[in-house]
């Protein structure tokens, strides 16, 4: 396992611009997909963006377009550059770390972050 401290969340209107940053600890980072998470009051924990090992990356449809996702091994961080932000982004977000082929979904992950606000105003 990997240990994950996020950062970067804060309250923004929409049409702006958060960078969330997840820093890592553990000898096996290199080797882990990393993933961003969200989940809003009263919802389930939504799938956001992943990046293997070998720097591929996903998204959701819902943020295709407007947020990246990145990693740097050398640092163990992992990024989301969140641009065009809307009110619907607002939630908890969630730094992962796993090494199952099925990024999209939670329990595949053994590493989790304790989480960053993102707040977005209209």
């Amino acid at each position: 396992q990997v240990q994950l401290v996020e950062s970067g969340g804060g309250l923004v209107q929409a049409g702006g611009s958060l960078r969330l940053s997840c820093a890592a600890s553990g000898r096996t980072f290199s080797s882990y997909g990393m993933g961003w998470f969200r989940q809003a009051p009263g919802k389930g924990r939504e799938f956001v963006a992943h990046i293997t090992w070998t720097s591929r990356v996903y998204y959701s449809d819902s943020v295709k377009g407007r947020f990246t996702i990145s990693r740097d091994n050398a640092k163990k961080m992992v990024y989301l550059q969140m641009n065009s932000l809307k009110p619907e982004d607002t939630a908890l977000y969630y730094c992962a770390g796993g090494r199952s082929p099925f990024y999209e979904i939670p329990k595949n992950y053994d590493s989790w972050g304790q989480g960053t606000q993102v707040t977005v105003s209209s």
